[in-house]
C-alpha cells in the first residue's frame, strides 16, 4: 500500500493542512483561519486522525524553539501573535500520535518544498526562500539542507535603511519597530496606507516603497550568504509588478559588484516567484514528513 504522509503549513492568518504521498500530490487537504492555539490545533489534529499516516510534517510560524535537547523543544517562542507565545505545537501533536514527526518553521518548509520538488532548484548548492505577507522570514538551503543554527535564520528582523523624512511611518514590529517586517509586510503596508494591500491599484506609491525594501534585503542576503537563486512568495508578492521593479533596484544597489554573469541580465532567473504557488509550505512539509523515514 502506498504511505501517506501528512503535512502542516500553520500561518499566523490561516492553517493549511494536506496529506498526500510525499512527491507534490495532494489527496485531500482543508484550510482554516489560526484564532486561539486550542482551537487551532485541535481542527488540524482531527484532520490527521482520519487517515492512515506513515509521517507527519508540521511548520507553524515562529519564531521556534528547534533545539532538541532544549525543554521547549517544539514550542513557539517570542512571537507577536496574540495567546501563542509559549504554545507547543509539537507536543500537541505526539500526545495524539505515534509515528515519526517533522518540524520546521513554516518558511523553512517552504523553502525546502520549492527545493525538493522543483527540478529547476534541485541542483542548486544555495537557496533562499522569503515569504513577504503576513510577517516576512527567509529559509535558507545549502547543500541540499535547511539551515538552523543558534535557533533559525530571521532575515525578515534585518534592519534596513530609513529615512525618517522620505518614509515618517514608525513600522509595525512590537519588537523592532523598522526592521524588514516592520516596514514591509502586508499589515505594515495597511498601516500605513489605511487599506489592504490587495486593494491598492498598480500605480500606488506603495508598490515602488515596497519594492525598495524588498531590494535592500535581498542585497544584504546576497552579499551575506551568495544564494544562486532567490523565490519571493507570499501574499504581497502576487503583486507580480513587484518583482521587475525589485530586479531592477538589486541591479542599482549592487551597482556590478558581483563578478557573475547572472547579474549581467535582467535576473529574471534569479529573483523568481514560488513554483509551487501557495502551496510551497504544505508540500514542503510533506517532504519534510517523508524526508523522515
Amino acid at each position: 500500500m502506498k504511505k501517506l504522509y501528512g503535512g502542516m503549513e500553520g500561518g499566523g492568518t490561516k492553517f493549511y493542512c494536506v496529506v498526500g504521498g510525499g512527491k507534490g500530490s495532494i489527496l485531500e487537504e482543508v484550510r482554516f483561519p489560526t484564532t486561539t492555539p486550542e482551537e487551532t490545533l485541535s481542527k488540524a489534529v482531527d484532520f490527521f486522525q482520519k487517515f492512515d499516516l506513515s509521517a507527519i510534517g508540521l511548520a507553524p510560524f515562529g519564531p521556534l524553539d528547534l533545539n532538541p535537547v532544549s525543554a521547549s523543544y517544539g514550542s513557539i517562542t517570542a512571537t507577536p501573535k496574540p495567546g501563542w507565545s509559549g504554545v507547543n505545537v509539537l507536543a500537541a501533536f505526539k500526545d495524539e500520535f505515534n509515528f515519526p514527526m517533522a518540524f520546521d518553521l513554516d518558511v523553512n518548509a517552504a523553502a525546502f518544498g520549492e527545493y525538493s520538488l522543483n527540478p529547476e532548484n534541485k541542483g542548486l548548492e544555495s537557496f533562499v526562500y522569503f515569504t513577504i505577507g503576513t510577517g516576512i522570514g527567509a529559509g535558507v538551503i545549502i547543500n541540499g539542507k535547511v539551515i538552523h543554527g543558534l535557533t533559525h535564520p530571521e532575515a525578515g528582523h534585518m534592519r534596513l535603511p530609513h529615512d525618517i523624512k522620505r518614509d515618517p511611518f514608525p513600522g509595525t514590529c512590537p519588537f523592532h519597530g523598522d526592521c524588514f517586517e516592520g516596514m514591509a509586510s502586508g499589515p505594515a503596508l495597511a498601516r500605513r496606507w489605511r487599506k489592504p494591500a490587495e486593494t491598492l491599484p498598480a500605480y500606488h506609491p506603495a508598490w515602488e516603497q515596497e519594492a525598495w525594501y524588498i531590494a535592500h534585503a535581498l542585497v544584504n542576503v546576497i552579499l551575506n550568504l551568495s544564494p544562486q537563486r532567490i523565490v519571493l512568495g507570499g501574499g504581497v508578492m502576487e503583486h507580480e509588478p513587484l518583482f521587475p521593479s525589485v530586479r531592477t533596484k538589486v541591479q542599482k544597489l549592487l551597482n556590478g559588484y558581483i563578478a557573475s554573469p547572472v547579474f549581467s541580465g535582467s535576473l529574471e532567473g534569479f529573483i523568481v516567484p514560488p513554483a509551487l504557488g501557495r502551496r510551497s509550505g504544505a508540500l514542503g512539509a510533506l517532504a519534510l514528513a517523508k524526508a523522515k523515514l
